[in-house]
């Protein structure tokens, strides 16, 4: 098998990859702002219109390892491709819906087309950059995923200020549209001969719906009872599906890889972070606004240092993981991070501009120093005939712990400790077991042995 595509196949196979990232990453953060105008325009309660976002990330963390053993089946790129084209058609069912529950069922459409895309893209970006450059292919995508998350919402607001909300859903459709032309680039190794297991798919979903769904309904103050129980069933299924996956050569659920120490470690820490992250992206406006008085505007300009900063840090970092161990990576980002987080904690009485700049930058730029390193040390880790299995985990740990995050933060305010110290605090007790996890790989008895698959691509570059 060739090290990567050749020139100029490459380039043409990054765009695409980077136009399919690009639509999946504003289709899910754009929605946001349109809320109260679905909400007034359907005449439904604005707490139901919040379902119109919850149904989108639910939908897509029950869908993404399926769709992964998936594309093993039917080809990485097959697969890619037909998750736009459902996507596509979902967005253009938007502008026909009059009703919530039918924008709901088009959201859950949107979600599993994004599903697709999402759960091959990192499968498929192992096979497009040579070995030696896969770090700096990760920091290029987390580029991607910062800046257009950073976009989406101000693209949203533009967008209502001169169209009607089905518009802020269509805004994504050109870059699947240009994605599909280029998709031709994308690299399309062979699928696997095996049956595709529809049981383990069907129970993956399930579980993941379950427990998930079922800690949203209780943070939203739906009957406990109703929601450990639905946790609870969750739980079982999950139970059911693991001991099932233990005794399948290709699992959906990668309990394979998730018995290599090395990615295990890579994974708990990225849940953490993730988590982390989304703890104090989520509660720092609450605080901002109740504590310091902040207007949504001001709120806006002091949590923008972070995607900006990561849009610097990010492909540095993922070059440097081409030459130093993500161990030392993820341990110098996350010690960043943990500072970043615990200046948060104890902010000044009166709080400017700069005194949330200075440690909204320095918080970012330590998770963007982790982040694409643990990515790269986890797809790098896994054999390539199971590539399409690490990036499904990659996404659902992404996926899962952004989710958590917010039911996390929900959580919080319901109990009155959402908008103060707590959070960052919190935040940067995570951080300290993302942390931990990192330098834990670097211990010699922790590392992948094979030497083809290990963390370092250059091994005269090693820094021992």
């Amino acid at each position: 098998m060739s090290d990567g595509l050749p020139q100029p196949r490459r380039l043409v196979a990054i765009a695409a990859i980077s136009f399919g990232t690009a639509l999946v990453v504003i289709d899910s953060a754009i929605a946001t702002v349109a809320l109260p105008t679905i909400a007034r325009d359907l005449q439904v309660e604005p707490s139901a219109a919040v379902a119109v976002v919850t149904v989108y990330q639910l939908v897509l963390v029950m869908l993404l390892l399926p769709m992964s053993g998936l594309g093993d089946r039917i080809g990485l790129r097959r697969l890619y491709q037909l998750g736009q084209i459902v996507f596509t058609i979902a967005t253009l069912l938007c502008f026909f819906a009059k009703s919530l529950p039918f924008l709901l069922l088009v959201r859950g459409v949107q979600a599993a087309g994004a599903a697709a895309v999402l759960s091959v893209s990192v499968a498929l970006l192992r096979r497009i950059y040579p070995k030696a450059h896969l770090g700096r292919g990760m920091g290029i995508n987390s580029v991607v995923v910062s800046s257009f998350t950073a976009l989406a919402p101000t693209l949203g607001g533009i967008i209502l200020a001169f169209g009607p909300w089905p518009w802020v859903f269509a805004c994504a459709l050109p870059f699947a549209v240009i994605s599909l032309l280029l998709g031709r680039a994308l690299p399309d190794p062979p699928g696997r001969s095996e049956p595709y297991d529809v049981l383990g798919a069907v129970l993956c979903a399930a579980m993941f719906g379950l427990i998930i769904g079922g800690l949203e309904s209780g943070v939203h103050g739906d009957s406990p009872v109703v929601s450990a129980a639905i946790v609870l069933a969750g739980v079982f299924i999950g139970v059911l599906f693991v001991q099932r996956e233990r005794h399948e050569t290709v699992p959906i659920l990668p309990i394979d890889l998730l018995g290599r120490p090395v990615i295990s470690l890579s994974v708990i820490g990225a849940f953490t972070a993730f988590v982390a992250s989304m703890t104090l992206l989520l509660s720092l406006p609450f605080r901002l606004q109740h504590d310091f008085g902040f207007s949504p505007t001001e709120v806006g300009a002091a949590i923008a240092p972070w995607p900006l900063t990561t849009l610097f840090v990010a492909p540095m970092a993922g070059w440097l993981s081409d030459r130093y161990p993500a161990g030392i990576m993820g341990g110098v980002g996350m010690t960043l991070a943990i500072s970043g987080l615990v200046s948060m904690a104890f902010l000044p009485a009166d709080p400017g501009w700069i005194d949330l700049a200075w440690r909204m930058s320095l918080t970012g730029a330590g998770f963007g120093i982790f982040l694409s390193p643990n990515a790269r040390l986890i797809i790098g880790s896994a054999p390539i005939d199971r590539a399409a299995a690490a990036g499904g985990l990659i996404s659902t740990t992404r996926m899962v712990g952004q989710t958590i995050g917010a039911t996390l933060v929900a959580a919080l305010l319901a109990f009155g400790i959402g908008d103060g110290m707590t959070p960052p605090l919190i935040a940067a007790g995570l951080a300290l077991i993302a942390g931990l996890c990192s330098v834990a790989r670097l211990r010699p008895s922790l590392r992948n042995p094979a030497k083809e698959e290990a963390e370092e691509v250059q091994p005269a570059q090693q820094v021992r």
